[in-house]
Parts: C-alpha cells; structure tokens; sequence
C-alpha cells in the first residue's frame, strides 16, 4: 500500500526553486537592457542606430545649442535616463548587467522595486549632469549604464559592510534577524572596509583622465558618470529608509 494510501492524505508537491534568483525587477531591467542591444544589433540598419543614439543618447552639447533653437534642446528632458538603456558592446552590456545584479539586489529586496529604479534613473541623470559640466563643449555623448548602475553601488556601501543585527522574541526567545543598518555619513566613513571601498572607488575613477598620458591610449570610460551616480545613491538611499522601517 502506498503511503499516499496508508495515510489518506495527498503528499505536498516538491518546492519549486525558481529558475532566477534574482528579484523580479532586476530580472525585468536586466531583460530590458539586453532587449534593447539585441533590437538596436539585429533589427535596426545603419541609419536607425544613428537616430537611437541621437534621441537616446545624453548629448550635453544640446545645452548649448538650445540658446540658438530652443527645440535641439526637447530631447535633454528624456536622454538623462534613456542614455542608461544604450550600449556600446555586448562587452559593455554584460558588465552593467552583472554589476547590476550585484548592487541591484540588495537595494530591491531592502525598499522593493519602485525604490531601487528610483536611485538607478537618478544616478543616471546625476552622472549625466556631471558630464556635462566637464564635456560641454567637446560634442561627446554618453551611453550606458554606468551611471545608474554605479549608483545602486554607492546606495548599497550605505549598509552592505555593517553587522547583520540579530534580536530575540519577547516571547518564544527564537532569534529573529532584523537586518542591517543604514549607516550614517560618520559612520560610513569610520567603517574601515566601507572607506576602503569608496577611496578604491573615487581613486580608480578619478585617474581615468590620466591613463591616456600613461598609456598613450584613448579610453572611452565616463568616468564622470561613475563618480557623480556613485555619491548620487549614497546620498539618495536615505529618503527611502524609514518607509522600509
């Protein structure tokens, strides 16, 4: 007799592990990021990319055109944020998405997914405005989602690097893992791994400019993008933390 019959019950079903880990908006974002390639490699010509990138991406020289017409400057009200969706190169691409799914993580499973694209967008568009402050006139643009990408990095150094705080139930006594906190800008800078991380950071974004008089080669690295998204996040994470609590 089986045991299905000896106890007169139907067995539960076997728990599905699910195929991505990830939470559901990173999966999404990352599934539009790598949409949006795949449509601008296979399916547009030669032509199409072109219009892609001149309404997609941030161009800050559109600034300056705007005085003289003030309609080559409509597309600076998008191209903050649709700069983030353009890449380069698969190269490109698959390193944003894994630092994406890295940093991208923790932020949506602490304030959930409205939160986390929140400080993506905005860091995006706060990379973008630290470009154009040092690229205004050289007729540059950018593209990618470095920016965004680097500020989900600084929003996560607010909290990742501090001990995981374990309490017990008034009751039952059984331990209960509260999370992490949310360190303040003192706090932040005393943590010898968090000012580790973000001295690396600042340091090796910062000597961008300085490796084509050291290498003799051009790198194309928005390096501004990277450093003003980066303190865009630690900066923005805050307005979300008592919600989350």
């Amino acid at each position: 007799m089986s045991e299905q019959d000896r106890s007169g019950q139907t067995p539960a079903p076997p728990v599905r592990e699910p195929v991505f880990l990830l939470p559901g908006a990173v999966t999404g974002v990352i599934g539009v990021l790598i949409a949006v390639h795949l449509a601008s490699t296979l399916v547009l010509n030669e032509e199409g990319m072109l219009m892609l990138v001149f309404y997609g991406a941030f161009q800050p020289l559109r600034i300056l055109a705007a005085f003289d017409d003030f309609w080559l400057g409509i597309p600076l009200i998008w191209t903050p944020f649709t700069h983030a969706l353009l890449h380069g190169g698969w190269d490109h691409l698959f390193v944003n998405v894994a630092w994406f799914a890295i940093f991208g993580t923790p932020l949506a499973r602490r304030y959930g997914a409205g939160p986390m694209l929140a400080i993506f967008f905005v860091s995006a568009a706060a990379g973008a405005a630290l470009f154009a402050a040092t690229s205004l006139a050289t007729g540059s643009y950018l593209i990618g989602a470095s920016g965004g990408v680097a500020g989900l990095t600084g929003a996560a150094t607010r909290f990742i690097f501090q001990p995981v705080i374990v309490s017990r139930h008034p009751e039952t006594g059984e331990q209960i893992v509260l999370g992490r906190k949310l360190t303040g800008w003192g706090d932040l800078i005393r943590d010898s791994r968090a000012r580790f991380f973000i001295l690396i950071w600042v340091v090796l974004n910062a000597a961008v400019p300085l490796f084509p008089l050291i290498t003799g080669n051009q790198m194309s690295i928005a390096w501004q993008a990277h450093l003003g998204g980066f303190f865009a996040g630690i900066l923005m994470v805050g307005l979300f933390e008592r919600r989350s609590v």
